[in-house]
């Protein structure tokens, strides 16, 4: 029985493979050792592999945050585990989805199915097991507001557990998994969507763009359709030209940092996040400084919005992460400010 699993686990593991497909900046970088999880069994057998045991590892989701600087003496496993089940409990809907599911797709499926609640953070790039690890967030919405649990695999002792929303220590764009990368594999996820919904409409170009399209009293697909079209003017389409989406977090700042910010530059975007803490805008810091379509070879910060760093085609992950480094000597020089990148970098 032993030798089966050993023989199956092999037929799981390729030696040598392109991540250049598997990441949404379109970098090349090679695995020494790559397989595909789609259940737990797949993963249970790969992990007692003698190649893999003492072998580094990294999980890979949908490629839709992380920037690839060299090539990975280890074995990547990508996270392709299937499955969607709801349940009705109480004031809310349990929706438990797969970790390998397109995150997008899912939203766009409840959203037909009459079980909103996620539809302001339609068409952001990647898979449903990775969305908790950055807490992602979008137009009014963080996906820690609609968290219910999550199953997830400790690669350390072999067991699977159940972590609750305090578990996985939400901040902003942040979670327990960012601190402990290798550590655990999240299988599936279980969001708890109010059955009595409310649109979520309070951000201004939510608002400008429903009110554009003549909607007063939107219903799910309205703010769907209206977050879709917001993205798409914004935002490149990974699939035409390779980038991860906001390239920087938003600095948060004290009341005190946002008042002297404020003297010397007026015009500065910021946002009360209460507890006398301020997120700054990014995206106007990086303009302010000049770097909005700024060219360096192969990689350029995107013309339509400066958070977003672009391939423009053939770019190594060590040219797109010189321009963010220039990115963020530019802020710090002008500002005060440093900014964080949201993509991990391996």
């Amino acid at each position: 029985m032993v030798i089966a699993q050993d023989l199956m686990a092999r037929d799981l593991i390729q030696r040598d493979v392109s991540l250049r497909t598997f990441n949404t900046f379109g970098v090349e970088a090679r695995a020494a050792l790559f397989a595909r999880i789609g259940s737990l069994r797949d993963l249970q057998q790969v992990l007692v592999d003698p190649r893999v045991i003492d072998a580094p590892r990294l999980v890979l989701g949908g490629g839709s945050n992380i920037l690839f600087t060299r090539n990975f003496d280890g074995c990547v496993l990508k996270v392709d585990i299937p499955g969607l089940q709801r349940e009705d409990h109480g004031a809310f809907s349990l929706v438990s989805v797969g970790a390998g599911e397109n995150w997008h797709a899912i939203v766009e499926r409840l959203v037909d199915d009459d079980v909103p609640g996620l539809e302001n953070l339609a068409l952001i790039p990647g898979s449903v097991g990775a969305a908790p690890i950055q807490n992602i967030g979008a137009y009014g919405v963080e996906l820690a507001e609609r968290f219910h649990s999550l199953q997830t695999w400790s690669i350390d002792s072999g067991l699977l557990q159940t972590l609750n929303s305090e578990d996985c220590r939400f901040g902003y764009r942040d979670s327990v998994f960012k601190h402990e990368p290798g550590l655990r594999l999240i299988v599936s996820v279980t969001f708890a969507l109010p059955r009595d919904w409310n649109p979520v409409t309070g951000y201004v170009d939510v608002e400008n763009e429903l009110r554009r399209r003549q909607i007063t009293k939107p219903k799910p697909r309205d703010v769907f359709d209206a977050v879709v079209a917001i993205r798409k003017r914004k935002l490149p389409d990974p699939a035409l030209i390779g980038n991860a989406g906001s390239f920087f977090k938003n600095p948060v700042v004290s009341r005190q940092q946002r008042t002297e910010l404020i003297e010397r530059h007026p015009s500065l975007v910021s946002y009360d996040i209460g507890g006398g803490r301020y997120k700054l805008a990014a995206g106007w810091l990086i303009d302010a400084c000049g770097m909005k379509g700024a060219v360096r070879g192969r990689a350029a910060v995107f013309e339509r919005q400066a958070l977003v760093l672009v391939n423009l085609g053939g770019a190594t992950g060590a040219e797109v992460l010189a321009l963010a480094r220039e990115v963020q000597d530019v802020v710090r020089v002008r500002f005060g400010i440093e900014l964080e990148p949201e993509p991990r970098i391996v």
